[in-house]
């Protein structure tokens, strides 16, 4: 008994034999059978995307204008400018990535009548 519990430990049997389907079984078994017991803690995150799409149009260099509704993003009313960089930039990272900085943004009116965010950036 110990001989083969070794066996199976280092894997030793070649591909055909019984005791090699036995060790691939318990393997798949162990893949699919586990997330099911145990929580792996890997489901991804549930965080809302915006309610509306983000367009981005290049500015001809390495500068990107980006245009957010301005439903998507909340900028509290007495937000310094460090703050409102940092709403800005967390709206825009699902689109434009990470590594992009703000260099300006302005509000405006589409030409539907919503209230919108232009930003302008860098990567």
């Amino acid at each position: 008994m110990n001989k083969i519990l070794k066996s199976y430990f280092y894997w030793t049997y070649p591909r055909g034999v019984f005791h090699y389907d036995v060790l691939v079984t318990l393997v798949l078994l162990f893949i699919f059978i586990t997330p099911h017991l145990w929580d792996y803690g890997d489901k991804p995150s549930r965080v809302p995307g915006p309610s509306h799409p983000i367009q981005v149009i290049g500015d001809g260099s390495q500068g990107l204008i980006v245009t957010v509704d301005a439903s998507d993003v909340n900028v509290p009313a007495a937000a310094s400018e460090k703050e409102v960089r940092k709403v800005l930039r967390k709206a825009i990272e699902p689109v434009t990535g990470d590594a992009v900085s703000i260099m300006r943004w302005q509000t405006a009116v589409d030409a539907q009548g919503n209230t919108i965010w232009k930003i302008w950036a860098r990567r």
